[in-house]
Formats: structure tokens, C-alpha cells, sequence
């Protein structure tokens, strides 16, 4: 009888869930939920990690991880996002050449990371960082055996198979790290278990989803896709150098202890924040696109989001930053105090940014990628100037300047693109 009621309740539970909850909700539920599992489980790595590595162990690690990241964005070309947004009746073409162009991209990303290590460790004098650099390269040579897969997965709104295997990946990859430092691996126990763990976005994505590339190499529509795709690459790009801008300044003009603090500081403090963005941002692209035909739900949809984020991030943000003088000696050790405001400042510049990035992804979903990418110019290079100020004040100097701009830029963006939203009369 028990079981019977259990399995009753069950059953009621998923009904009132489909019936109340929209895809969005569902969806970004799936996400958050692994984000939130995600960031568990490398909290608890960056807790082992902080007692057993040194700041210039952390450095080293920034200048490699940084590096791919230049890299990595270049697959971040549109490919994938023009894949969710194409019409049905395109879409099987549309598959079969970015299959094909994804091959190729991978394969000249492989080439360029592998050159690109000895000019950095040259420009950052420290010969360390070649050999990592190159053999994160290899992940590139698995990659697009299913990253239309992923495309089509996310696509279709089933994103919680997305999040069961980045929840896998993040694991696996946390437990790996620990392990790595533990055995003295130093920097590589950070950039190790990247590589180790590749090879599940690639089975997993493949094993989800039935699609399956022909024989015939075929590049019908690559024009179609690289017009889409170069407004988002530019945007990307923009958005991975601004990203990483104050790491490349930080570690230039104040040498790697120095980032190594700093880049401490960031991964304690506003990765928590940008994790839980990035599990409403994944969500609401395929929801927007979903909704681009009919105003009403547009602006629904998209106010929804904003009302969504100011509910969960700016709540959570201010918490997190408010015990952070507590818990960083606490649970990561006093050698990280001289972080605690350097952390509490990037942390607060995390409120405005996904409501940003909420805004860009409206315009996206409305064929005005070229507006995003005019003001990612803009924003990044008031952003530079404003870094590289910061720089004369050491770590703390940037981390106010990194502060500063997002709170009085970021918003005024924000605002601009919703009162477009809502003023538009004709889709």
C-alpha cells in the first residue's frame, strides 16, 4: 500500500509539473539543478585545491586555462546557435554541413593552440605553460564527432540531458583534480582533468540523440551559416577577451603571484554566480527563438527572465559576498585573506551581467546579433582602460575598476535593448 501511495504521489508530482511549468522553467530547473551539483563539487575542489597549491601553482594554471580559452571561443562560431534557430524544413542540410565545418575548424584550433604556447610562454617568460597548453589542444580532435548532437539536443529542449552530462563531466573531473594534488601534480592538477574528461560530452552528446552524419562531405549551406555564425563568433570573441582581459594584465604588469590571488579570488567568489546565469542563459535561447513569430509571448518570455534572474542572482550574490571576511580563512586558509576584498569586489560586479547577457540573447533570438556585437566593442574597450587604470592600484585597483564598469555600463545596455523589446510593433 505504501509503495502504491508513493508511486500515486510520484505520478501527480510529474503531472502538476508538466501541466504548470513551462519548457523554460523545466529546462532551466534541469540546469540549475546541475549547476548547483556543479558548483558543490567544485567548491569542494577549490577547498583542497587553495590548502594544497601554491598562488604561483594557481598563476601557472591561469596563463594555460586562459590561453585555451582564446582558442576554445572559435567554437563558439554560430554554428551550434544557428543550428537551434534554423526553420525545420532546413534543418537536415544545415546538419550535415556544420558536421563537416566543425571538423574543420577543430582541426586548425588543434594546429593554432600547439604554435600559439610558445609566443605566450615567451610573452609571460616562462616556459612551463607550453607543454599544457598543447595537450589541452587534443581535446579538440574528439569534439566534433557530436557537436551537432549537442546542437540538436538543445535545440529540441531537452536540456536536461545536457545537464546530466556536464553534471558527469564536473565530477569526474573534480575528482580527478583533487587526486592530481594530492599526488604534488602542481598546475597540471588543474588543466589535467579537462582532457580526462572530454570524452563524455562527446559519448554522452552521441548517445542521446539519433542523428548521424552521411558519407557525402557536403558544404551546401556554409555560407548561409558563417554569415550567421561571424556576428556571433565577433560577439563571443569580445566577450572571451573581456573575460580574461584582467588575467592577461594582471599576470603581464603583476607577474604571477599576483594572479595567482587574483585568479583565486574570481573562482571563489563570482563562478558561483556566473554558473547559476549561465544555467538561466542556456535555457532561454531556445525559449525566446521558440516565442520570435509572436510578440506578446516575446515579451513575456523575456520579461520573465529578468524577473527570474533579479529573484535568484542578485539575492544570492549579495549573501555570498556579505560572509565572505568568514568563510574564505575558514574553509579555504589564511593565506588567501589578502583575496577577501579582491573577491568581494568581482563578486558584486556579478549582478548586472546576467541580466546583460539576458538582453543580448532577446536580440539574437530577433536576427540583431550585429547590435551585440557593436556594443561588445564599445564595452570592451572602455573595459580595457579601465583595467589597465586599475593596474597602478595593484590586484585591488582592478578589481574596483572590473566593479565599476559593470555596475554603470551593464545596466544601461540592459535597459536600452528592453525598451526595444517593447516598443517594437513588428517582428
Amino acid at each position: 500500500m505504501a509503495n502504491f501511495a508513493l508511486g500515486g504521489s510520484r505520478a501527480l508530482i510529474n503531472l502538476l509539473w508538466q501541466k504548470s511549468s513551462s519548457p523554460f522553467l523545466r529546462n532551466m530547473s534541469w540546469l540549475g539543478a546541475s549547476e548547483l551539483f556543479i558548483r558543490i563539487t567544485r567548491l569542494l575542489t577549490v577547498i583542497v585545491l587553495a590548502r594544497l597549491l601554491k598562488p604561483y601553482d594557481y598563476g601557472l594554471a591561469a596563463l594555460v586555462l586562459t590561453t585555451n580559452e582564446f582558442v576554445d571561443v572559435f567554437t563558439h562560431n554560430g554554428v551550434w546557435a544557428k543550428l537551434v534557430q534554423v526553420d525545420a524544413k532546413d534543418l537536415k542540410n544545415f546538419c550535415q554541413t556544420a558536421f563537416w565545418l566543425n571538423w574543420l575548424i577543430c582541426g586548425l584550433l588543434f594546429i593554432v593552440q600547439c604554435l600559439v604556447a610558445f609566443p605566450v610562454a615567451w610573452f609571460y617568460r616562462d616556459n612551463q605553460i607550453i607543454l599544457p597548453i598543447c595537450v589541452l589542444a587534443s581535446i579538440y580532435l574528439i569534439l566534433p564527432i557530436s557537436l551537432v548532437q549537442a546542437a540538436l539536443i538543445q535545440r529540441e529542449n531537452r536540456l536536461h540531458v545536457s545537464a546530466i552530462i556536464s553534471g558527469l563531466q564536473n565530477l569526474i573531473a573534480s575528482i580527478l583534480s583533487v587526486v592530481l594534488a594530492f599526488l604534488g601534480f602542481g598546475m597540471w592538477a588543474m588543466v589535467l582533468p579537462r582532457v580526462l574528461v572530454a570524452p563524455i560530452f562527446v559519448v554522452g552528446n552521441y548517445i542521446y540523440h539519433d542523428w548521424r552524419p552521411s558519407r557525402i562531405l557536403t558544404v551546401k549551406h556554409w555560407q548561409e551559416i558563417i554569415k550567421f555564425g561571424q556576428t556571433i563568433l565577433g560577439i563571443e570573441l569580445l566577450n572571451t577577451l573581456r573575460n580574461n582581459l584582467d588575467y592577461i594584465i594582471v599576470g603581464r604588469f603583476l607577474g604571477v603571484q599576483a594572479l595567482g590571488i587574483y585568479y583565486f579570488a574570481f573562482n571563489a567568489g563570482l563562478v558561483l554566480t556566473l554558473s547559476v546565469a549561465s544555467a538561466i542563459d542556456r535555457a532561454l535561447f531556445p525559449h525566446l527563438c521558440d516565442a520570435r513569430t509572436n510578440l506578446k509571448q516575446f515579451r513575456c518570455r523575456y520579461l520573465s527572465s529578468l524577473k527570474t534572474i533579479a529573484v535568484v542572482i542578485v539575492p544570492l550574490i549579495l549573501l555570498q559576498s556579505s560572509l565572505a571576511p568568514f568563510y574564505v580563512p575558514i574553509i579555504y586558509g589564511h593565506k588567501w585573506i589578502a583575496a577577501i576584498p579582491i573577491l568581494i569586489l568581482i563578486c558584486l560586479s556579478g549582478i548586472p551581467r546576467p541580466f546583460a547577457t539576458a538582453a543580448s540573447l532577446s536580440i539574437w533570438a530577433l536576427d540583431k546579433p550585429h547590435w551585440d556585437l557593436a556594443w561588445n566593442f564599445f564595452f570592451t574597450a572602455i573595459f580595457a582602460l579601465a583595467v589597465s587604470i586599475g593596474t597602478h592600484w595593484n590586484i585591488l585597483g582592478v578589481a574596483a575598476a572590473v566593479l565599476l564598469i559593470h555596475v554603470t555600463a551593464l545596466p544601461v545596455y540592459t535597459f536600452r535593448v528592453t525598451r526595444y523589446v517593447f516598443r517594437r510593433t513588428v517582428y
